[in-house]
């Protein structure tokens, strides 16, 4: 205990360290104007450089990078309606699509490669995504919640390759989202917006400066009651930015508030929904959760060459999610009066160790899993940049450490109740409005109270030499250390202290064959550590649910990750006022002992478990047109992921398991959920009148079911999905907008898995047997709006 508290001092000390080391260097600042504000809103010219790393304040070339990196602003956020980034990057960017395991939009995983950034414990993460130089993934489990960022107040978002330096969980790349603030938006804009599924919703923002001071603030809030039962999701959200800049230096301080509630209907068996689109299996679903982060970040220019960057943050973090779940328990084989472990004569036990009656005289019963995750998370970065050529030759230096630390208290419960045949919502016990916990004498389903400590530190290091006016290189690495203390508080099974720590090199170049036509190459390595969630559930013995009840604390060997990166990239400007942007990318990645969620023989029960090696492989083909009346893109993604090592999983609802309901995974089967091929289309013509029409397009093929990593069974079928949209800008102030999504109406489904039908009377779908479940995707729906700006 005295070296866990000795760390979280030193972690608490060294957020502020790196802001104490500034106050000097601002007190000497020489001021100086900053300009006027404008009358109308604007967004002040992008520049053609991207932040080498996750901190803000240094730049380098786009085409100096040896990896693939897209960029998307501020207007392509609203290209095609109201505020809404992730539209963008899965309209929009290369090698991005969305699926949803939970079965709500706000809610979705983020594939990029094949690695992901999801909300959900159970889920791989791999990309690290950042806000404003904050890492964003929780440290719990380094999920990424992006319901919790308002997209009106994104000023850039820039999607990488895998980079060294952006630390853990780059696996596959890194998402950098940087926000607006007082200095780059001017003005003022109101947007109203709704449409079908009882969508309503409104945003805001306003930024001014004066002088050498500004501030920006903007706020959104939405409400739809969805396209399914039981789907309603509500989103409040605050960004705010306070900034002060001189000659040499620029401070801000900015805000991030957050409430969500989200409800997630989830996977149904296809026989049902083929019945009825809009149900759900079990119920209730739903996440609710409470964000607050406070950040203070600065850039001093130390001279003409040299430069200090610097950021300390707090978040806090609460999260509740309930889930009904398909029962674990029912009536005993021999045993009268009393409820058991499905298929036994093992009593259900409650606190205290009393057997659990048979209240219900048969059922039908149903499990509800809760939890809630309570956070506070701290960390620094400070770096320093130098431009000092050598030998005459252009150099850049970036070189820093960052620190990340967090408390978490994590608790846990299974509760049985009864199951309305209608709804299929869970409801509670006569007298038990949560039902009745279970406490299991064997330690199999207990409730859970966990408290963790993270600290990771890094150390890191980038430098872009140019060889020649038209070759440079570039070296990097960082090295980054883990420490992850686990306590649980109901007992022991869950204590223990794990450390990790991995060196992550980086070497590449980039040949400028001729004006506005650019190749690259690079290698690079970058690690992620277990998480707390993955470490507190990495038992076969002791399974846990996917609602996180954690009964055990093996140690899994951190994943590492070897990737390659070639292609080519240019810009054309094939007739006046017009710029046509193209690329061809190749990429590779090996990972080392990847961390999977593996389905347990207990229904609804798994545990996280190192399976080896993977690959994922593929390259990016694209192009994207702007004109003074057009904008157009097209993308071509080939994505190739699969298990590179063979291991055998329990997957008892899968037709194609054995008698023991096993499935053996070999080398070469492709990983679930992953579409091989993904096409994109857009086109935006902009008319003389104020009038600006559009379409976007997206097409996957097929991907195999999570829980069928084998490849035994049928995929998923590929899509094709056609959205149109306009706008009219009635003054100079006034634009109204509309949307139709799905104009074929397709009915397609994007995510798939399997589902104990046996466990579950069907009532309204007799004779359900098909364990094929899938969460279907949105049918036709119109939007519109109006966007008023000052």
């Amino acid at each position: 205990m005295p070296e866990r508290s000795g760390n979280r001092c030193i972690g608490q000390v060294a957020v502020f360290g790196s802001v104490v080391l500034l106050i000097p260097r601002l007190a000497l600042a020489q001021t100086s104007s900053g300009g006027s504000a404008s009358d109308q809103p604007t967004t002040l010219p992008q520049v053609n450089v991207i932040a080498p790393t996750p901190l803000l304040g240094s730049g380098v070339d786009r085409n100096a990078v040896p990896s693939q990196n897209q960029v998307l602003t501020a207007p392509d956020i609203t290209l095609t309606g109201p505020p809404n980034y992730l539209g963008a990057l899965q309209d929009q960017a290369q090698g991005v699509h969305l699926d949803s395991a939970a079965g709500n939009p706000f809610q979705p995983n983020l594939f990029y490669h094949g690695f992901q950034a999801a909300p959900l414990q159970g889920t791989p993460q791999g990309l690290a995504v950042y806000l404003n130089g904050v890492r964003f993934n929780q440290a719990f489990g380094d999920t990424v919640n992006f319901d919790l960022i308002p997209s009106i107040a994104i000023d850039s978002m820039n999607l990488e390759g895998a980079n060294p330096v952006f630390g853990l969980n780059a696996l596959g790349g890194s998402l950098a989202i940087q926000m607006k603030n007082g200095f780059n938006y001017h003005g003022g804009e109101i947007d109203f917006f709704g449409g079908s599924f009882g969508q309503i919703g409104g945003a805001l923002q306003y930024g001014k400066q004066v002088g050498n001071t500004a501030a920006y603030v903007a706020a959104s809030g939405l409400h739809e009651n969805g396209w399914r039962d039981f789907q309603s999701s509500g989103l409040k959200q605050f960004y705010g930015d306070v900034g002060w800049r001189s000659d040499i230096a620029e401070v801000h301080l900015n805000i991030d508030l957050a409430e969500t509630a989200l409800r997630n209907p989830g996977t149904t068996p296809v026989e049902w929904l083929a019945v009825n689109p809009r149900a759900q299996f079990t119920g209730p679903n739903s996440i609710s959760n409470n964000y607050a982060l406070i950040s203070l970040n600065g850039n001093i220019q130390l001279s003409d060459t040299t430069s200090v960057q610097a950021l300390a943050y707090y978040d806090y973090f609460l999260q509740r999610v309930n889930n009904g779940n398909v029962p674990n328990f029912g009536s005993c084989n021999t045993i009268s009066g009393f409820l058991c472990e499905v298929g036994t004569d093992v009593l259900a036990t409650s606190v205290g160790g009393y057997p659990i009656p048979d209240f219900l005289s048969g059922g039908p019963y149903s499990d509800l899993d809760s939890e809630t995750t309570n956070t506070n998370g701290y960390g620094t970065s400070l770096q320093i940049t130098n431009r000092d050529k050598i030998w005459d030759h252009n150099n850049q230096l970036v070189a820093g450490f960052s620190f990340d630390g967090s408390t978490t208290l994590f608790g846990a419960t299974t509760g049985i109740g009864g199951l309305d045949p209608l709804s299929r919502n869970f409801v509670g016990a006569p007298g038990f409005p949560s039902g009745f916990i279970v406490d299991q004498a064997d330690g199999t389903d207990v409730p859970v109270r966990l408290n963790t400590t993270t600290a990771y530190y890094g150390v890191y290091l980038t430098d872009t030499f140019d060889i020649t006016p038209r070759l440079s290189a570039n070296v990097s690495g960082r090295f980054n250390a883990e420490q992850i203390d686990l306590n649980d508080l109901l007992g022991t099974g869950l204590s223990g202290n794990h450390y990790y720590s991995h060196l992550n090199p980086g070497v590449g170049v980039t040949y400028r064959l001729m004006p506005g036509f650019n190749v690259y190459a690079s290698y690079s390595t970058s690690n992620r550590a277990p998480t707390p969630a993955e470490l507190s559930c990495a038992s076969p013995t002791s399974p846990c649910s996917l609602a996180n009840f954690f009964t055990g604390d093996p140690n899994l060997k951190q994943v590492v990750a070897h990737t390659v990166e070639a292609g080519f990239r240019g810009q054309l400007v094939p007739f006046p006022t017009a710029k046509l942007d193209w690329n061809v990318g190749l990429f590779h990645s090996n990972l080392d002992d990847d961390i999977a969620f593996v389905q347990s023989v207990v229904q609804g029960r798994g545990f996280f478990q190192n399976v080896g090696a993977t690959r994922r492989q593929g390259l990016d083909a694209g192009f994207r047109l702007n004109s003074e009346r057009w904008t157009a893109w097209f993308s071509y993604s080939y994505i190739n992921a699969t298990f590179q090592s063979a291991f055998t999983e329990s997957s008892p609802n899968n037709p194609g398991a054995d008698e023991d309901g096993n499935i053996q995974v070999r080398p070469g089967d492709r990983l679930p959920g992953i579409p091989t091929n993904q096409f994109k289309f857009g086109v935006q013509y902009n008319a003389a009148n104020g009038l600006t029409v559009g379409a976007t397009a997206i097409a996957n093929t097929g991907q195999y079911l999570f829980g069928d990593e084998a490849n035994l069974t049928k995929q998923l079928a590929g899509y094709f999905v056609l959205n149109l949209n306009a706008s009219y800008q009635l003054t100079k102030n006034i634009q109204f907008y509309a949307e139709a999504q799905n104009i074929t109406n397709q009915r397609y489904y994007i995510y798939g898995t399997f589902s104990p039908t046996s466990s579950i009377a069907f009532f309204q779908a007799p004779g359900t047997s098909n364990p094929r479940s899938y969460n279907i995707a949105a049918p036709i729906a119109g939007f519109g709006g109006v966007r008023v700006t000052f």
